[in-house]
C-alpha cells in the first residue's frame, strides 16, 4: 500500500463518518499538529489523543462539520489534501467555509505525521475568538 492509498483511506473513512476506520491508518506514536489559531490548535500525540482532541472536539463544538478534500497531491511518502471545511460553531451560530491544506507523512504504511494549514481569521470569526 502506498503513502497516498493510506491517506485516500482516512479521507474515504471521513466521507463514511466512520471514525474508527479514520483513526486506523495511524501510527501509535503519530504526531498530529492542527494550526495555531485553529479551535483544535497543538500537537496530538497518538490516535487516542487525536479523538478527543481533535474529532471528539470538533463533533461536540460544530453542527454539520465537514472536511471535504477535493485533490490529493502524490509525493512519495509525503501527501497533501487539497479541500474545504465547513460547519457551523454552536457557540456562536456562525457558519464557516475555509481552504485547508493537510500534509501527511507516512511511514512503512502508517501515518507518521500531519499537519494542517488553513485561514484561520474565518475560523475565528465565526468561533468569535480574535
Amino acid at each position: 500500500m502506498t503513502a497516498y492509498d493510506v491517506v485516500k483511506a482516512h479521507y474515504d473513512a471521513n466521507d463514511r463518518g466512520d471514525l474508527e476506520g479514520m483513526l486506523a491508518p495511524l501510527a501509535a506514536d503519530v504526531h498530529w499538529t492542527e494550526m495555531a489559531g485553529f479551535p483544535c490548535a497543538g500537537t496530538y500525540i497518538g490516535p487516542d489523543a487525536v479523538r478527543a482532541g481533535v474529532f471528539e472536539r470538533l463533533g461536540r463544538e460544530w453542527d454539520g462539520y465537514t472536511a471535504s478534500i477535493t485533490e490529493l497531491l502524490d509525493a512519495g511518502d509525503t501527501v497533501v489534501g487539497l479541500g474545504t471545511y465547513s460547519g457551523t460553531y454552536k457557540a456562536t451560530g456562525e457558519h464557516m467555509n475555509v481552504r485547508v491544506v493537510h500534509v501527511w507523512r507516512v511511514r512503512d504504511e502508517k501515518v507518521v505525521a500531519f499537519e494542517q494549514f488553513t485561514d484561520t481569521l474565518l475560523v475565528a470569526r465565526a468561533t468569535h475568538e480574535f
